[in-house]
């Protein structure tokens, strides 16, 4: 039972794809997960450690700001036509699932025309141009926040469902902070741990501003585990002490997630999904550069539910910073209120929820057949 997952680029649009199929395999053996890539993508590295079947091709992004190089979009899209073509031929899926990004496109262009029942996983508050384009054509889309709905056209055949994002959940002790702190070297009772984390390779933009405010001298209740990147960890790993723990990357995050009692982080939809599912109040700085501005969009959703904070970047200083963690130090009922905000968004089961409506959307499409 052949199921190709179609997209990455990047590492928001390939991790969801990769719960899905786990969670897939896990509610039916005879599954076979199968992944369409980006030879220039994250997936070049990370499915060949995986197991899961997989094929690379050369795609490249839409260049809004450099159209002169879209023929080499164009071309990519074409040979990559051609073999997604004969990998069908060769091995019939019974659906395709599209998690985004350019890595994506074809494929589902593909089973849109063929009639191959295929699925939409959309991540951020503001949905890709992908996901806006082919909703209308998919079966069933899943929502990673319930905002980007208003944003997609799907046809009355549609199903859509507010799925959350698909994460590792958390384990049943995942909220027992004692023995996590103890790991990290820091009090197991008393203060507060602050996860400073700008995405798995660091954010300069923060990590500049999160120094000067070490510099400045931390509240002596705080503790702070904090993710460079490992770009910028030989220039930070100074900053390392008894109340701040410094890694270049912390795998798997969980580690820190356990520990923290908030966070400072990019508005990601993977990271906001995780920080939401541990139930840990954030202080989000949306990433400007992202496209569509989408990060700004998920971290207004959070900030609107009540379970973040946002600081934009060009107003991200010391001074912005600094009040925005005394906030949290000095209120305790607050801290407690956005943890509830955040566990209220949570979707902990998301991987496996879409994994079961998938498994129901196959066992139709084979009935009707």
């Amino acid at each position: 039972m052949r199921v190709i997952f179609a997209g990455g680029g990047t590492g928001g649009h390939l991790y969801p794809g990769l719960a899905i199929a786990r969670a897939l395999k896990k509610a039916d053996p005879r599954a076979e997960p199968f992944f369409i890539g980006a030879r220039r993508g994250v997936e070049r590295d990370v499915l060949p450690q995986l197991g899961f079947a997989f094929e690379l091709l050369d795609l490249h992004p839409f260049y809004r700001s450099r159209p002169w190089q879209n023929w080499k979009t164009v071309r990519g899209a074409t040979s990559a036509w051609r073999m997604i073509a004969a990998e069908v031929r060769s091995e019939p899926p019974v659906c395709v699932v599209g998690t985004g990004g350019y890595a994506s496109g074809v494929t589902l262009a593909y089973a849109a025309l063929h009639h191959i029942p295929f699925v939409l996983q959309e991540q951020n508050t503001y949905p890709g141009m992908t996901a806006r384009f082919f909703s209308r054509f998919a079966a069933q889309v899943h929502l990673g926040f319930p905002e980007a709905r208003r944003y997609l056209s799907p046809s009355k055949r549609t199903e859509v469902f507010d799925s959350g994002n698909p994460i590792e959940p958390p384990p049943a002790d995942a909220f027992e902070k004692a023995p996590a702190r103890a790991k990290w070297g820091f009090p197991t009772s008393g203060g507060k741990v602050l996860l400073v984390y700008g995405g798995s390779q660091g954010s300069k933009a923060m990590n500049d501003v999160v120094a000067a405010w070490v510099d400045e001298g931390l509240p002596p209740d705080l503790f702070v585990i904090w993710a460079t990147g490992k770009a910028n960890y030989d220039g930070l790993v100074r900053y390392e002490s008894n109340q701040v723990k410094v890694r270049a990357y912390i795998a798997p995050i969980s580690e820190a997630y356990r520990a923290a009692d908030f966070a400072l982080s990019r508005a990601g939809a993977m990271a906001t999904a995780e920080l939401c599912a541990w139930g840990i109040p954030s202080i989000v700085v949306p990433l400007p550069t992202a496209a569509a501005d989408h990060q700004t969009a998920n971290a207004k959703a959070l900030a609107d539910a009540g379970a973040a904070d946002m600081i934009r970047q060009a107003d991200l200083n010391t001074a912005t910073l600094s009040t925005a963690v005394e906030s949290m130090l000095a209120n305790p009922a607050k801290l407690s209120t956005m943890r509830a905000k955040a566990l209220e968004r949570a979707r902990p089961t998301a991987a496996a929820d879409i994994a079961q409506h998938i498994l129901r959307l196959v066992a139709s499409e084979q009935t009707r057949r």
